[in-house]
C-alpha cells in the first residue's frame, strides 16, 4: 500500500515536471519566434493615411470603431453576454455585514465627483488622443465598485427594466448606427463622409455606460435588486 501511493506521488511529481517544462519549452519557443519576426513599419503608414477620412483624429479610435468596427462589436456582445451569465446564477449577494467606515464613505464623498469627471473627459478625449470607452467605462466603473463597497444597492424605482436598459444600451446603439447607416446604400458600419465623428462619439458614449455598469454588475456577483 505505501509502494503504491509512493508511486502515485512520484508519477504526480513527474507530471508537474513534465507539465512545467512543456510550459517553459512553449514560452522560449514563442519568445524566440517573436524575436525572429521581421521588423518594419507594418500598418501604421496604413492607418495613418486612412485616419482623415474617418471623421476622427486619433488613430486608435479610428482603429477600434472604423477600421475594426466589427471586432469591437464583437467584444461589446461578449462583455454582456458575460453579465448575462453571472445573472443567471442568482440574485446578488450583500457585500456587506456592518456599516462602511467614516473613511470609505468620506472617500466617496471626495473621489466620486472626480472619477466621474475623469470619465467624462476620456470619452471626450477619445476622439483625437488617449481615451475612448472602454477607458472612461472602466473609471466609472471603479465609481460603482467604490459604491458597492460602501454597500450601496440599487434604488427601488431603478430594479429590472432600467438596469438592463444601461446594460444593453451599449450594443444596441452600435448596432443601430450599424445598421442604420446602411439605408443608404452603404455596407454595415461604413460610416458616412460627413458625421462620422458624431456617430462614433454617440457609440462610444452609451458602451462607456454599459461597459461601466456590466464591470460593476460583475463585481456584484448576481442579479441587482433582489435579496
Amino acid at each position: 500500500m505505501k509502494r503504491r501511493m509512493r508511486l502515485r506521488r512520484n508519477a504526480s511529481r513527474l507530471l508537474h515536471l513534465g507539465l512545467v517544462l512543456l510550459l517553459v519549452g512553449a514560452g522560449i519557443a514563442l519568445c524566440l519566434l517573436i524575436a525572429s519576426l521581421p521588423r518594419g513599419a507594418g500598418l501604421a503608414p496604413a492607418v495613418a493615411a486612412a485616419v482623415p477620412a474617418s471623421g476622427v483624429e486619433s488613430e486608435l479610435t479610428a482603429v477600434l470603431l472604423s477600421f475594426r468596427g466589427y471586432d469591437t462589436l464583437l467584444e461589446m456582445t461578449v462583455l454582456t453576454a458575460a453579465l448575462a451569465g453571472v445573472w443567471s446564477l442568482g440574485p446578488a449577494p450583500r457585500l456587506r455585514v456592518s456599516l462602511p467606515g467614516a473613511v470609505l464613505l468620506g472617500m466617496n464623498r471626495t473621489l466620486l465627483p472626480v472619477v466621474i469627471l475623469i470619465s467624462g473627459y476620456l470619452l471626450w478625449a477619445g476622439g483625437a488622443r488617449a481615451g475612448g470607452a472602454f477607458q472612461a467605462g472602466a473609471v466609472l466603473a471603479a465609481a460603482g465598485v467604490l459604491l458597492l463597497l460602501a454597500g450601496a444597492t440599487v434604488p427601488d424605482r431603478l430594479r429590472g427594466p432600467p438596469v438592463r436598459a444601461v446594460v444593453i444600451i451599449g450594443l444596441a446603439a452600435y448596432l443601430a448606427v450599424a445598421l442604420g447607416v446602411m439605408r443608404d446604400g452603404r455596407r454595415f458600419l461604413e460610416y458616412p463622409a460627413t458625421g462620422a465623428g458624431v456617430l462614433m462619439l454617440a457609440i462610444e458614449a452609451a458602451c462607456a455606460l454599459s461597459i461601466a455598469a456590466i464591470l460593476a454588475g460583475m463585481l456584484a456577483g448576481g442579479r441587482p435588486g433582489e435579496s
